[in-house]
């Protein structure tokens, strides 16, 4: 089974394609690695890297956006970035990716730098479509060779609704290590089993603006010190944590490898998704506010689709998305996935939020 490794994500901001992108973007990269502890020659390297995939944006893309973000392990602090744009999209990849390699229709000035300087590099990218890129950059010495990153299972991306800066949707994912069998939550449901697992938690803070953002940073703050471990456990601890919010549509997922088995529970419009290279399952949820109305809870439990991924995202995204017309995206992470499907679906009239959990099975 593939060790269950799960980073903390801290989103930082959101840079849209405008002329000041890249100095800003620069700027902000600079001072968050020297912030994490990352040495000087480090911190130069990280914001050349973030420069580059910032000016690609700006030159070349439609509707370009990068995201700057910190990640942590129990250990150390690394930096990620995320670009996501609609096009026009990249026909050779690995062309792209040449030194030297450019042209006025595609993005790829610069690329092969960027992946150079990272220690963990992925790209996504359709013709005519879009292209997401993600970077991660830890801590190593001067000239050496990439670390390969820190392989999280799962990563996911949220987004304001336009003209504002704090997102009412938010999400966490942690490692339930096991080691004894739990109790059913209720008569005829499945108990979780000894074996480790992951839990992923989205929240939709009703409405949008800083109160729904403080409903969902209320939810993951409950998720994370919850000790319960089956989804319905950690519902009604999330309950009880937003009752005096707004409120919000939440939905918790157990994956379980060593059994092959999902167990899903969400209330309100929460979207879940468990993928296979050749099916799509929608999960359900039931109608009702957490953090006020919440009724009876139904826990929904599916096998496990090898080579698969579990989305979960809010209804920023539409649910209209297809993985059929996104050739190839199985075989990417998680944090590419996840900017492919906020591309393809993501609404500008709402907070967006999508979670993706891939490769622990």
């Amino acid at each position: 089974m593939t060790a269950l490794t799960v980073l903390d994500h801290e989103d930082v901001e959101w840079f849209r394609a405008a002329d000041e992108m890249p100095s800003a973007a620069r700027g902000a990269a600079a001072t968050l690695a020297r912030r994490i502890g990352l040495d000087a020659y480090r911190s130069s390297e990280v914001a050349l890297a973030v420069t580059e995939a910032a000016t690609n944006l700006q030159r070349h893309a439609s509707d370009g956006a990068l995201l700057l973000r910190v990640l942590r392990t129990p250990e150390r602090a690394g930096v990620e970035f995320v670009t996501v744009d609609t096009g026009p999209g990249m026909a050779d990849v690995p062309a792209a990716l040449s030194d030297g390699a450019s042209s006025a229709g595609t993005l790829g000035i610069g690329l092969g730098a960027v992946a150079r300087l990272a220690d963990a590099f992925d790209i996504h990218s359709l013709p005519g479509r879009g292209t997401v890129v993600a970077a991660q950059f830890w801590a190593r010495a001067a000239g050496a060779a990439p670390t390969g990153g820190v392989p999280s299972v799962a990563s996911g991306l949220t987004r304001p609704i336009s003209g504002e800066t704090s997102c009412g949707d938010a999400w966490a994912v942690r490692v339930d290590e096991g080691g004894t069998e739990g109790s059913r939550p209720s008569p005829g449901g499945s108990a979780p089993s000894a074996d480790p697992a992951i839990l992923a938690m989205l929240c939709d803070g009703l409405g949008h603006g800083p109160l729904a953002a403080l409903a969902s940073e209320a939810a993951v703050t409950a998720f994370r010190r919850s000790t319960a471990r089956h989804p319905e456990g950690l519902l009604r601890d999330i309950h009880a944590a937003l009752r005096g919010t707004r409120g919000g549509a939440v939905a918790v997922a157990r994956i379980e490898p060593g059994r092959g088995r999902l167990l899903y529970c969400g209330i309100g419009n929460v979207s879940g998704v468990l993928l296979g290279p050749e099916s799509r399952n929608g999960l359900l949820s039931a109608p009702g506010i957490v953090g006020q109305q919440m009724r009876s809870l139904r826990t929904f439990e599916l096998p496990l689709k090898p080579g698969g991924a579990l989305v979960m995202h809010s209804d920023g995204l539409t649910e209209r998305w297809k993985a059929d017309d996104l050739p190839g995206l199985l075989r990417h992470s998680p944090a590419v996935m996840a900017g492919q499907l906020l591309r393809e679906a993501g609404v500008r009239r709402d907070d967006a939020g999508i979670l993706v959990v891939k490769g622990a099975w």
